[in-house]
């Protein structure tokens, strides 16, 4: 695929929660993420799920020291695959034209600052997926890791399930009187 390095790509790294932070693993190296959406939520920090679409700011704060000294690249393609929290990075090389799904690029850059800072403006609700390569510090090797993350409508990312769980709770219970009444009418017709 045109748009990795030709040079061996190691797969190794995603994102975790960790104590309330966003932990990008990117192989040996550890950046933190962060993303504000400051024209709708002022100050507030998202990991996974950006509540609406509009002006964002993504902040890759390096956690290893050795990121300042390599180049860093970060991309935000769409969703394509359909996997959302279960894309892996095989899963975007398998993508035939990256470019075309690409919204955002930071080609690949050294900053000593210990972090890394877009912004981009989000014009659609849906699923996205980042992909952050960085260099190793004495070699040609390129680590990738990608982390799935959603913007719009994450308020109601629970909704369905809840919904899904109500409905399955209410079916359960609606069962459980008719038995109770099935139950009560043969006790009646028996004694």
């Amino acid at each position: 695929m045109a748009a990795f390095p030709a040079v061996p790509v190691l797969a190794g790294g995603g994102m975790v929660l960790e104590a309330d932070a966003c932990i990008i693993q990117i192989d040996f190296y550890s950046a933190h993420f962060t993303a504000y959406q400051p024209t709708t939520s002022g100050n507030e920090q998202f990991c996974r799920e950006l509540p609406a679409t509009g002006a964002t700011i993504i902040v890759l704060d390096y956690l290893h020291q050795s990121l300042k000294e390599v180049p860093v690249d970060l991309r935000i393609i769409r969703d394509v695959t359909g996997l959302g929290r279960f894309v892996k990075l095989n899963h975007v090389e398998e993508i035939e034209d990256i470019e075309a799904h690409t919204l955002f690029y930071q080609p690949p850059v050294v900053r000593a600052d210990a972090s890394l800072k877009i912004e981009h403006e989000f014009l659609e609700e849906g699923a996205y997926i980042g992909v952050v390569s960085a260099g190793h510090p004495s070699s040609e090797t390129i680590y990738t890791a990608v982390f799935p993350f959603e913007v719009g409508g994450s308020k109601f990312s629970y909704v369905v399930p809840l919904l899904s769980l109500s409905a399955v709770a209410v079916l359960f219970l609606l069962g459980r009187k008719t038995r109770l009444r099935k139950t009560r009418r043969r006790s009646e017709v028996l004694q």
